[in-house]
């Protein structure tokens, strides 16, 4: 077997950096944008105004002013390998964990955008409101809850489970209601949000995998009951399971057709790798290589009104 150079181990890097995609769902529920500068402002501007007849001249509707600045941040993770065990290594295990590392770098917006859903509650997006909340409310909207409690015990089913275990039929219903209020939101004009939205993501931990599944694509619920989930005209709802969750009652719904997603993905610089390797002086001080992934990046916050959180009471 020939000896691994550390050349050999950045080209296998970027290799699986390239068909390993990450996340499913990243897509679905975030925008990328790059940066040049330490921080960006998003300036969410309300929305356009709608046609109305034109009675005694235009009236012209300006735009608010509400925004968030997203910092960048500097993020890395590194490998140390030793000589002794490149040299040994006859059943490509190295080679094995160059993939790992590839896969771990992919998996980092994940891993981001997981801990801005599960602080939603608790964090403030563009309007001063934390991201799920009961009472947004801009310009000429009502006030809104994209974050709510259903007790699943009053929902219209005939098999009952616990919050942590729901029967198919709580959760198909509880998923009803949440994709309910998704699509009644109304944005600063007073205007529908969402009465176009057909496609949809709903994240589960693993606990809640199962039975999501099941309520969106089962016909028959519980004991016989027709089930309107998966027969919804022109909707399509996709279930993704974060393992990332540290819920065990929750599960999420996103808005995935729209122009403005509901998280941010902003990137100053891409993953790229490092390499102390063959002739430094690392080597010879420490008979070891290290390989350096680097990335400046960070999260936020878009549209509330294309999320919504249930917590099954």
């Amino acid at each position: 077997m020939d000896l691994i150079t550390s050349r050999s181990v950045v080209g296998r890097f970027y290799r699986t950096l390239e068909q390993n995609v990450g996340a499913s769902w990243m897509n679905g529920v975030s925008m990328e944008f790059n940066s040049d500068q330490a921080s960006e402002n998003y300036a969410w501007l309300g929305q356009v105004p709608g046609m109305r007849e034109w009675i005694g001249g235009r009236q012209p509707k300006g735009l608010t002013e509400n925004g968030i600045t997203i910092a960048n941040k500097h993020y890395e993770g590194t490998l140390e390998v030793q000589l002794r065990d490149l040299r040994r290594d006859k059943t490509g295990q190295v080679n094995v964990r160059i993939d790992e590392f590839a896969v771990r770098a992919n998996t980092h917006w994940a891993s981001l955008l997981s801990r801005l859903i599960i602080n939603g509650e608790s964090t403030a997006c563009y309007d001063g409101q934390f991201f799920f909340d009961t009472d947004h409310q801009e310009g000429d909207s009502p006030s809104q809850s994209n974050d709510l409690d259903i007790d699943i015990s009053t929902l219209p089913t005939a098999v009952h489970g616990s919050v942590s275990a729901p029967s198919v039929g709580e959760f198909a219903a509880a998923l009803m209601l949440a994709i309910q209020a998704l699509t009644g939101f109304k944005d600063d004009r007073g205007e529908p949000m969402n009465e176009d939205a057909q496609t949809f993501l709903v994240m589960v931990p693993t606990s809640l995998y199962a039975v999501a599944l099941a309520a969106v694509s089962l016909p028959m619920v519980d004991n016989g009951n027709a089930n309107i989930v998966p027969g919804i005209p022109n909707f399509k709802i996709q279930v993704a399971q974060n393992a990332r969750l540290t819920w065990a009652d929750k599960f999420a719904v996103y808005r995935t057709d729209g122009r403005v997603k509901p998280f941010i993905r902003q990137q100053e610089t891409p993953v790229s790798l490092k390499v102390k390797g063959e002739g430094s002086e690392f080597e010879f001080d420490y008979d070891a290589w290290q390989f350096g992934l680097d990335t400046w990046r960070n999260v936020g916050y878009g549209y509330w009104q294309h999320a919504v959180l249930v917590t099954m009471t």
